[in-house]
């Protein structure tokens, strides 16, 4: 038996709202890697999305908070968020998903079907983190990140048109990137938090595009990907 947690960003669940195609689509591939792999189990941790940023901004936008000193009321919003998106997958997957959502990885957590599903916990960092915290947890080596981007570039490519694409990349130079500091709806391809704890753990991060299925299923079966790897000190 072998427990893999993915990381599944709320801007591949939802974007704005529920992506109804994608989930249909990812909830039949993993209903069908499950059924060829007897006694595997998965942990999905499920990101806010397009909910979190809308009602985040709307929060700002009433109280005219800047983002520092609204950054607990801000990360509390993006967890409810979460959790809304969180229990919309989980009841997606039936009765293969017999417990209640995580919404703390550090509790005694009950895994007695195939698939569990985790959301937000607390503020200061992300569901990356909630991701980290349960492959410690679970014993599981590696976390699968699925975001909107399909690699970790050496820049922000929105930014540096030379910003170039990796296939590998250490911790400690990954984590110069993205520096220590979480911010509510910070946009990065793994938290600061996450990572710091990742590199704790010796953990490898698989950083991969959530839209592509066929990609996904290969990730989880061991083959040949297209992403950026994420390891070492």
């Amino acid at each position: 038996m072998s427990i893999k947690v993915l990381s599944v960003g709320g801007s591949i669940v939802a974007p704005e709202y529920p992506d109804v195609d994608f989930v249909s689509k990812f909830v039949a591939l993993v209903k069908e890697y499950l059924e060829g792999h007897k006694g595997d189990k998965l942990i999905f941790v499920i990101g806010g999305g397009g909910p979190a940023r809308i009602y985040q901004n709307a929060f700002r936008s009433v109280t005219g908070e800047s983002p520092v000193s609204s950054a607990q009321e801000a990360d509390w919003i993006g967890i409810m968020a979460t959790r809304l998106n969180a229990q919309f997958v989980k009841a997606c997957f039936g009765g293969l998903c017999r417990n209640e959502v995580v919404t703390d990885p550090t509790a005694n957590i009950d895994f007695s079907g195939s698939i569990l599903v985790a959301a937000g916990w607390k503020p200061g960092f992300s569901t990356d983190n909630d991701a980290v915290l349960l492959a410690e947890k679970f014993g599981a080596d590696t976390v699968v990140n699925l975001s909107n981007i399909e690699k970790v570039y050496t820049d922000d490519p929105r930014k540096n048109p030379e910003a170039k694409p990796m296939d590998e990349i250490s911790w400690s130079d990954f984590r110069k990137m993205v520096g220590d500091e979480w911010e509510p709806g910070k946009n990065c391809p793994f938290d600061p938090v996450a990572s710091k704890k990742a590199q704790e753990l010796n953990l490898k991060v698989i950083c991969a595009g959530g839209k592509n299925l066929e990609n996904i299923k290969a990730i989880l079966e061991g083959k040949d990907y297209i992403g950026t790897t994420i390891s070492g000190k």
